[in-house]
């Protein structure tokens, strides 16, 4: 019977994250002359999810984060299985730093300066890419507005 209820659990849990993930929208930016396919968390649940729980993603997608103000925010990788790069980025897009996140870790990672986006990818996407602060990530004044 507590096994049931654990699987029953789990699977609940996937498909509630499968769910939020099909809901959140998705946006193309660019940086430099690459693309990047970014699912937006513009709201707070969707921030605090994340890409929690997740044993992959493609090559050039990530997720932007939206925040309701610019402020010194600070990201870490509590259920988050991936290894991460972050790059933090003004009102304008751009690029504040890259912190390099190590899976399933409670490290904060912050911002450089005050902070209105955060864009996670693949662990070394923008260094493979030679992308550094002061770089503008196109196509953010498209996002959708923070909740």
């Amino acid at each position: 019977m507590h096994r049931y209820l654990s699987l029953l659990c789990t699977t609940l849990l996937l498909l509630a994250s499968a769910q939020a993930r099909a809901q959140m929208p998705r946006l193309e930016l660019t940086a430099g002359f690459h693309r990047i396919e970014a699912e937006v968390a513009a709201d707070q649940a969707n921030r605090m999810q994340g890409l929690m729980h997740r044993r992959s993603m493609p090559a050039n997608q990530g997720m932007l984060f939206v925040f309701t103000q610019a402020d010194q925010h600070c990201m870490w990788m509590r259920n988050t299985l991936l290894p991460l790069s972050v790059a933090f980025l003004d009102e304008q897009g751009r690029i504040l730093n890259i912190e390099d996140m190590k899976p399933e870790t409670e490290t904060n990672h912050c911002a450089a300066g005050p902070a209105r986006f955060a864009l996670e990818m693949n662990l070394g996407w923008f260094s493979s890419k030679g992308l550094k602060p002061g770089l503008r990530i196109g196509g953010i004044e498209k996002s959708p507005r923070p909740q």
